[in-house]
Parts: structure tokens; C-alpha cells; sequence
């Protein structure tokens, strides 16, 4: 399923403003935060939804897309904008997000643009956040969203929170047993 092409389309990071994501015979909806990453709704459709109707739903996910693939995607059909609503109170604020350098086990949480705790990629109050990342609205938003909605513990490869990225850095090294750069660091905790 795709929306109509409309070459003149904009994307906007107004927070608020709310979009439908085609996914095979499925439409997602998310609403820009207001620190501009998108909250995607626990719901799916096959026809588009009222404005009040998709707000009366939870947040699913909460992540960041890359800017310029969310204008491509309106042009292209695989989104398309609805308008504006009332902010939901959970995307008026700050998210943590996590940041994991390559072949470490200390990570970064950051909240609002600083770094507010260094601690173990292990640190049970930190598996649920989102990593940093920028996802592409047309190659990556869709299988993230089919994974999230589904709640597949087993598919962790669409990226998302650290416990799915540790449960990849797995999968890797598992693998490629004899690749030197998948080899997990002593200390791993298994999950």
C-alpha cells in the first residue's frame, strides 16, 4: 500500500504535527515530540484514522528518523501528513536515549542534548532506551514498525533499545565466530 505521490510535499518537525505510515497492507501513525524524534501509536489500520481517534492510543516506540528521508518518503507516497493535534503528555518531554561506542561496555545515556549517566550497556534500568540512531522513514522505519508492534522478543536485528542491541552483538558473534570484530568483550553479560 502507498499513499498518492505529491512532489511538492514538505516534511515538518512542528511538534504535534502527526503522519500515517504505509506499511504492507497496514497504516502506522506517529506525532512529532517536541525534541522532534517521532512517537509511533500502538495501533495500525487499513483505512486512515481521525486525528482524535489515532490520539487516544499509547506510544508504541519513540525514535529519531533521518530528516531528509521523511521529505522523500511524502514525495514518494510511503507517508503522508494528516495535520496537527494536541501533543501527548509522554512526547512533551525528553526521552533518554543511549549512545554505545563500537567494542565498549560503558555507554552514555543522554537526555535533552547532555550526557546525564555513564554506566555499564548491562545497567538493568537502561535496556528499555532507545539507541541513538537515525532511522530512514521508507528502508528502516517499516520493519521497525512491524517489529515493535508485534513485540517479537526474537527480532532484534530492526534495531531499538539496548537489549535489542546487545541480543544483536550476539546473534554476530555467534555468527561470526572467527571474525575478530564480532567477538564480544570480556566481561559480557549474556541476556
Amino acid at each position: 500500500m502507498k499513499f498518492p505521490k505529491d512532489q511538492k510535499a514538505k516534511a515538518s518537525f512542528v511538534p504535534g504535527t502527526l503522519y500515517a505510515v504505509a506499511v504492507d497492507d497496514f497504516i502506522f501513525y506517529c506525532q512529532v515530540a517536541a525534541n522532534q524524534s517521532l512517537g509511533f501509536f500502538r495501533v495500525r489500520s487499513n483505512n486512515i484514522l481521525e486525528i482524535k481517534e489515532i490520539l487516544r492510543y499509547s506510544i508504541m516506540s519513540r525514535f529519531g528518523i533521518s530528516r531528509p528521508s521523511l521529505g522523500r518518503a511524502l514525495r514518494d507516497g510511503y507517508w503522508i501528513k494528516l495535520g496537527k493535534g494536541n501533543l501527548k503528555q509522554e512526547l512533551s518531554e525528553p526521552a533518554p536515549t543511549v549512545q554505545w561506542p563500537v567494542g565498549e561496555l560503558k555507554v552514555s545515556v543522554w537526555l535533552d542534548g547532555k550526557i546525564v549517566k555513564e554506566t555499564s550497556a548491562f545497567d538493568p534500568e537502561i535496556q528499555s532506551f532507545e539507541m541513538v540512531k537515525a532511522y530512514d522513514a521508507i528502508f528502516h522505519v517499516p520493519e521497525r514498525l512491524l517489529v515493535d508492534y508485534t513485540e517479537d522478543s526474537e527480532e532484534f536485528e530492526s534495531g531499538g533499545t539496548v537489549w535489542r542491541q546487545r541480543k544483536l552483538k550476539e546473534y554476530l558473534a555467534n555468527k561470526y565466530s572467527t571474525a575478530p570484530h564480532h567477538q564480544l568483550p570480556d566481561g559480557w553479560v549474556y541476556t
